[in-house]
C-alpha cells in the first residue's frame, strides 16, 4: 500500500499542485475543500480512485468531527497530514479589526488542526511513522506588514502548535514542520490590491513574488523519508526577502 495523505485546503493552488507532485500509484489522497471542489475535478479524473474529495466547512466544529469520523471509517490511517487552509488576507487597520472574521479564521486554521491532529496523531504514534506539515507565512519573520494583525495572529498560533507537536511526537518517528512562503501569486491574493502585490515583488531581492512551483518542492522534501531527522523546522521560502 502507498501513502495516505490527508490534505486540508487541498482545493487551493498549492494543494492541487502538491497532489500532482506527490502522486505515486497506490497512494490515497483525502482532499478537503470548502465550496470549491471543482478545483480538484481534473485530479479526480486523472488519478481515478486515488483522490477522494470532501466538502467541509472547517469553521464548523460538528462538520469537522463528521469529516474525521468519515475518514476513520473509510480509509486507512493517514501517513501524512498537510494543513493548508486560511481565509484570504484583508489588509485592515486595527481600529476596524473584525472580531467575527478573526474567530472564523481561527476555527478554519487552528481549531480544525487541533481536532484533526488529536484524532490521528496518537494512532500514527503507534505506527512509529508519520509526517505533518503546516502552511505559515513569512510575515511571522521580523516585523510583519502593517494592517495584518488578524492574519499573523492566527498563523503564529498555528506555528506554536506545530512546535509543541514536534517535540511531543519526535520520539515516535513523527515529524511536524512548517513552510513560510513570502507573498505567493495564487488566487489567495484575490482580495489583495494589485499595488500591494506589485510592491512586494519589487521589494523582493529576486524582484518577484513566490510561485507555487517555488514552494511545493520544499513541501515534498519535508514530507519525504529523506526528512526523517528534521522536525520543528520553520522553512522560509522567500527569495531572500525574509531570513531566519
Amino acid at each position: 500500500m502507498g501513502n495516505v495523505y490527508l490534505i486540508t485546503g487541498a482545493s487551493s493552488d498549492v494543494g492541487t499542485a502538491l497532489i500532482e507532485r506527490l502522486y505515486k500509484e497506490g497512494d490515497i489522497f483525502i482532499a478537503q475543500g470548502s465550496g470549491d471542489l471543482k478545483q480538484l475535478a481534473p485530479l479526480c479524473q486523472k488519478y481515478k480512485g486515488a483522490v477522494n474529495t470532501f466538502d467541509v466547512n472547517l469553521a464548523d466544529a460538528q462538520s469537522v468531527d463528521l469529516f474525521i469520523a468519515e475518514v476513520q471509517k473509510r480509509f486507512p490511517l493517514p501517513t501524512h497530514i498537510i494543513h493548508l487552509p486560511a481565509l484570504r488576507v484583508i489588509n485592515t487597520k486595527f481600529k476596524a479589526f473584525d472580531e467575527a472574521r478573526f474567530d472564523f479564521d481561527l476555527s478554519v486554521q487552528v481549531r480544525s488542526a487541533v481536532k484533526i491532529c488529536k484524532a490521528f496523531l496518537p494512532q500514527m504514534a503507534k505506527a512509529k511513522k508519520g509526517r505533518v506539515l503546516f502552511m505559515l507565512t513569512s510575515y511571522l519573520v521580523g516585523v510583519p506588514p502593517k494592517n495584518t494583525a488578524a492574519y499573523v495572529m492566527v498563523k503564529a498560533m498555528l506555528g506554536q502548535l506545530a512546535k509543541s507537536l514536534a517535540i511531543e511526537y519526535a520520539q515516535y518517528g513523527i515529524t511536524v514542520n512548517c513552510v513560510m512562503p513570502s507573498m505567493m501569486e495564487t488566487k489567495f491574493l484575490a482580495d489583495t490590491s494589485d499595488l500591494i502585490v506589485q510592491s512586494a515583488a519589487e521589494a523582493n531581492p529576486m524582484k518577484r513574488n513566490a510561485r507555487v512551483e517555488d514552494v511545493v518542492p520544499a513541501m515534498e522534501f519535508l514530507l519525504s523519508d529523506n526528512a526523517g531527522f528534521i522536525t520543528g523546522a520553520v522553512l522560509p521560502i522567500t527569495g531572500g526577502s525574509e531570513m531566519l
